[in-house]
């Protein structure tokens, strides 16, 4: 091999691995507030607690989890929808929070944002024309009208809808039509970066076949980024290159797609994983089923230590609800080195040296617990209500 194609090949492997978002440490914190006359903050509600990950440039990144975790309040952090109480957020070299005022909405032409549902995001008064125009025109990229038309029915061809549908309203289209004039929104300004927030959940099943298809196509196309926010574990194994897998505000594992669903190592994934049906009667009966018990503890009062102590199979007594476990790589044999996973016990878990034991979720009457942010509303199996200092 000649020289300069030895370059080459080392740049490319550096492109690939090139860290285009880092996000450190993030926090959002929504005060709590009481009073008629005088406002008083008397609390938080901790929707995103220490998020830490990176996205690197040209992959997909999946981010699941259950409903209220905080997934989607930190994918509208990470663009500054949100704006984050802590932590840092560097992309592509530029920590955003020192950006303010024009710069900032300069930078956020590289990153757009595809939201859950496609219809109330689109403005009901405007043509699609003027929807995808909006954007350009803020950015200055339609001062040559032949050029923006051309970009228009460019953008078009790109999702799959004919040149028509420049002239109709959102209204007329379909579900699947107005997410892909969604995502023809996002492409129209060149980003770099795209979060999509649950692209496909308001859809029908045909349908999300399609509109996943596209997210492909145009990545390959464009040469784009994603950080996929969904809780459909099927809909992120099929378009992710790597999951990370979000609990009550904060990352507890990650891992490249094929390795989590192969070998899932923190209870809560364990319990996510065998919630996905086997279309094979025999395997679906003879694999092992984990039903958790209880709902996601309130974000405004997390349980200490683990956040999932209170619904962990295999808690163990005093580290588990004490001491909160940092992302870590684990030393399991046949689990890949970039496989992390925030738990105590993921090792002795894995290994069968600690064994699964029964929760049981009891019923708490608000009225009779109001203004006693201690008690949660779980109990281990011996019926000793879990309680926070």
């Amino acid at each position: 091999m000649s020289e300069k194609t030895s370059t080459v090949d080392e740049q490319d492997a550096t492109a690939e691995h090139e860290v285009l978002l880092d996000a450190q440490g993030v926090e959002v914190h929504f005060p709590i507030r009481r009073g008629v006359i005088f406002d008083k903050t008397v609390g938080y509600v901790y929707a995103v607690d220490g998020m830490t990950l990176q996205i690197r440039k040209g992959e997909t990144y999946g981010l699941v989890g259950e409903s209220g975790c905080g997934k989607s309040t930190f994918g509208r952090a990470l663009l500054r929808l949100e704006e984050p109480t802590n932590g840092t957020v560097t992309f592509a070299g530029t920590d955003l929070a020192t950006l303010k005022g024009e710069e900032l909405r300069t930078k956020r032409r590289d990153m757009q944002m595809v939201f859950q549902d496609p219809l109330s995001s689109l403005d009901p008064r405007q043509t699609v024309e003027s929807l995808l125009l909006e954007g350009m025109q803020a950015h200055g990229l339609t001062k040559d009208k032949e050029a923006a038309g051309a970009r228009l029915r460019e953008l078009l061809t790109a999702v799959g809808l004919p040149t028509a549908a420049l002239r109709k309203y959102p209204h007329e289209f379909s579900g699947g039509q107005r997410q892909r004039i969604g995502i023809a929104r996002a492409l129209s300004v060149d980003p770099q970066l795209i979060v999509a927030d649950e692209p496909v959940s308001a859809l029908d099943v045909s349908v999300q076949a399609q509109v996943i298809n596209l997210l492909e196509d145009v990545q390959e196309q464009f040469g784009l980024t994603y950080l996929v926010i969904a809780h459909d574990l099927a809909v992120v194994r099929h378009i992710s290159d790597r999951v990370g897998v979000m609990y009550l505000g904060a990352l507890v594992e990650e891992s490249d797609a094929d390795g989590l669903y192969a070998s899932p190592l923190h209870p809560y994934t364990r319990a996510l994983m065998s919630a996905v049906p086997i279309p094979d009667p025999l395997i679906e009966d003879r694999r092992e089923q984990i039903i958790l018990a209880g709902d996601l503890p309130s974000p405004a009062n997390p349980p200490t230590g683990c956040r999932f102590h209170t619904r962990c199979p295999w808690r163990q007594e005093e580290r588990c609800d004490t001491e909160r476990p940092q992302l870590r790589v684990v030393e399991i044999d046949g689990v890949p080195s970039d496989h992390q996973v925030a738990c105590h016990y993921a090792e002795q878990i894995q290994s069968g040296e600690i064994e699964r034991h029964e929760v049981v979720a009891t019923a708490v009457d608000p009225a009779a617990h109001a203004g006693d942010p201690s008690v949660n509303t779980q109990e281990n199996v011996g019926g000793q209500p879990f309680s926070t200092p």
